[in-house]
């Protein structure tokens, strides 16, 4: 199936060049410090990459589980599943890195928690219904971000355990609902959202970072944000998950979704920039 993902890369990077323009300013802008060449070679590295993710995106609405557990493996599951042992329901927080798909459509077989995949639905009508209905075969529950709220009512009234991933690297919609921050070498809003409803029912928040091993094949590996929201200052979260996604992309940036048009937009003049995390508030998550 990779023959076709290489006939695939010609196509977008060479032919049609699919937002180059776009892909190429983000990664000057993030890494001035790259040469001509380098920056080349990384975006032809990530164009390779994007190729591949749209043929395996195909293939994991028709996969078995057992299939994509072969080419998806979580590593430490057991940090997850504790949480499901003391009644508690937790926020996956992750990023368009690597192959999101196959955590989307796993998500509640690979956990002892019912899975909830939290994100935006696509334009067209048709398309989201029968994507949607793919990838949730097996369990998972495919939410909207704006109907999230009464998800999360339901379930922590009826005291069901739910692990709820959110992809909190997308472009905010409204940038005064954001936190904004320094983030790859530009102002950048982030969604809210995650740590909003963390902090509502005190879940706890894990990271996960997804690395590829070899073509087709990826391990999960999750890692505490924190326990407790409530019994942090506003914003720790975010700005934890901020400084962890900046690690995961800086180890193998040609994984990222650098073809979306993350910096489109502005930070109005009466919201405030926040500063990186000092070492303090570090340390103890």
């Amino acid at each position: 199936m990779y023959l076709l993902a290489d006939i695939l890369y010609f196509i977008a990077y060479y032919v049609v060049r699919y937002r180059r323009k776009v892909t190429r300013r983000n990664l000057t802008n993030s890494y001035p410090h790259m040469g001509d060449t380098e920056l080349v070679k990384l975006e032809r590295a990530y164009y390779r990459h994007m190729s591949d993710l749209l043929i395996e995106a195909i293939v994991n609405l028709y996969a078995s589980p057992k299939w994509i557990m072969k080419h998806y493996r979580i590593v430490n599951r057991e940090l997850v599943n504790s949480y499901y042992n003391k009644g508690q329901s937790v926020v996956l927080m992750s990023a368009h890195y690597n192959n999101w798909e196959y955590m989307i459509t796993s998500l509640n077989f690979q956990l002892l928690h019912h899975g909830v995949g939290v994100g935006k639905p696509l334009n067209d009508k048709a398309l989201a219904t029968y994507v949607t209905r793919r990838r949730s075969r097996y369990g998972t529950e495919i939410v909207d971000q704006t109907n999230v709220r009464e998800t999360m009512t339901y379930y922590h009234q009826h005291q069901v355990p739910v692990a709820y991933m959110m992809l909190s690297d997308q472009s905010p919609s409204n940038e005064h609902k954001s936190y904004w921050t320094t983030f790859m070498n530009q102002e950048t809003p982030f969604l809210f959202g995650a740590e909003h409803f963390a902090r509502k029912y005190n879940m706890p928040v894990l990271y996960y970072e997804v690395k590829k091993v070899r073509r087709g094949y990826y391990e999960v590996t999750f890692s505490k944000l924190c326990d407790t929201p409530n019994d942090t200052p506003l914003y720790t979260v975010t700005a934890l998950y901020v400084q962890r996604l900046k690690a995961t992309i800086d180890s193998a940036p040609q994984y990222w979704l650098w073809s979306h048009n993350r910096w489109k937009r502005h930070r109005p003049d009466d919201m405030p920039l926040h500063q990186a995390l000092d070492s303090d508030i570090t340390n103890k998550h």
